[in-house]
């Protein structure tokens, strides 16, 4: 298939974090493309972005390898519809946003297409199956990194790629953020967004705040609740003599802000809150045997993205068996009765904004891929 120069943009992403980078990616290209269309997949944030969503993300909100393999029969047929979707929409490239597991199939459909596929928020290859890189040579035309380790380490593969700097700097409003005072007696719990590891950690983080009260009766509780996700079905995991309050979505870094300290799933949210400021326990369960294959292979010290950043662990990370109610209250404890364990804390975050970068990422992000497009779009014309 020739390149479609004047097509719309297709637009993928698999899960909340992603949705969000790639509605600010839209917007940021918009900005210097006022006609361009775009159509794709993801969920609530990419659509209010003006993307037409063929996909629901949904669809793919999977976790850990055994989680894959029993929704492998679904994901195929998905596939197979977005390459129809693909030949018929014949968009002048495809963007893809994070999701390896899927994602590097489309990305395969689309180069056979003859689509240009662009990776923003590269996959973290870095972590494990580093031989991915050579996939992204040969099935991308440009990998866009927002960790600002991952070009020194394509650049040992032989790769060059573009650091663009971390969309975060410009979601979270840090000078706004920064003029709150915490409240001393708000512990914060965010349990993630798929629903799996919402029933497997909540009912846990629920059982570490009761413990916690039982020394701390001033202890309060905040919930942030994950775009998509129901209050009904977090109300479900939440003993009734439990005050909790919930967030929506749009709240999230205020109530991050104004917690003394937080209770988090593993995944961005961690970064967001290391940003923030306030200090947090990470905690995540997958099914054993996802989880004795991640360990297997795994090449990274840490799960949780400020603690590779920073390559030390400020925020201690309480994985499988040790993600139970027992040891979170243990490990929240000293920093919600000790004012001097949370000021430590928080003072151990300091720099890590630095490391990470100003802001502006969407918008070199898309200089970088409409910059590549019409360069494509004049060698067509030449040829």
């Amino acid at each position: 298939m020739r390149t479609n120069i004047s097509g719309p943009i297709w637009i993928s992403a698999g899960e909340a974090s992603g949705d969000i980078h790639a509605a600010s990616l839209l917007t940021a290209l918009r900005e210097r493309e006022p006609g361009l269309s775009a159509l794709g997949m993801g969920g609530e944030a990419l659509a209010a972005a003006g993307c037409e969503l063929r996909f629901p993300m949904r669809l793919i909100s999977l976790v850990g390898i055994t989680e894959v393999l029993s929704g492998l029969p679904r994901i195929l047929k998905l596939l197979g519809e977005v390459k129809r979707a693909l030949l018929a929409a014949r968009p002048r490239a495809v963007i893809l946003i994070d999701c390896p597991d899927f994602h590097f199939r489309v990305a395969r459909i689309a180069k056979k297409l003859g689509i240009p596929v662009y990776y923003y928020v590269s996959p973290q290859v870095w972590a494990w199956r580093s031989g991915r890189v050579e996939f992204l040579r040969r099935f991308t035309r440009r990998v866009l990194c927002i960790l600002p380790f991952e070009k020194d380490f394509y650049a040992a593969r032989g790769m060059d790629v573009d650091y663009v700097g971390h969309p975060l700097m410009d979601q979270i409003p840090l000078d706004e953020l920064d003029a709150i005072t915490p409240d001393p007696n708000l512990l914060g719990l965010l349990p993630g967004s798929r629903r799996k590891e919402i029933a497997t950690l909540l009912p846990e983080f629920a059982g570490a705040a009761l413990r916690l009260r039982k020394t701390l009766p001033d202890l309060r509780l905040a919930l942030a609740r994950a775009p998509g996700v129901d209050e009904a079905f977090l109300r479900q995991f939440l003993p009734p003599e439990l005050p909790v309050t919930l967030y929506g979505p749009e709240e999230r870094y205020r109530m991050m802000r104004q917690s003394r300290a937080l209770l988090a799933a593993s995944g961005t949210v961690t970064l967001e809150a290391a940003l923030i400021g306030t200090p947090t326990v990470v905690a995540y369960r997958l099914s054993a045997l996802s989880f004795a294959i991640g360990k297997a292979v795994v090449q990274v010290k840490y799960a949780s993205l400020a603690n590779l950043i920073m390559g030390r662990e400020i925020f201690p990370e309480m994985l499988q068996d040790k993600a139970s109610a027992p040891l979170l209250a243990e490990q929240l404890a000293p920093w919600l009765a000790d004012g001097e364990a949370i000021a430590g804390a928080r003072a151990d975050l300091a720099g890590l904004r630095q490391k990470v970068g100003g802001p502006g990422a969407a918008a070199r992000a898309a200089a970088i891929i409409l910059s590549d497009l019409n360069a494509i779009a004049a060698s067509q014309k030449e040829a």
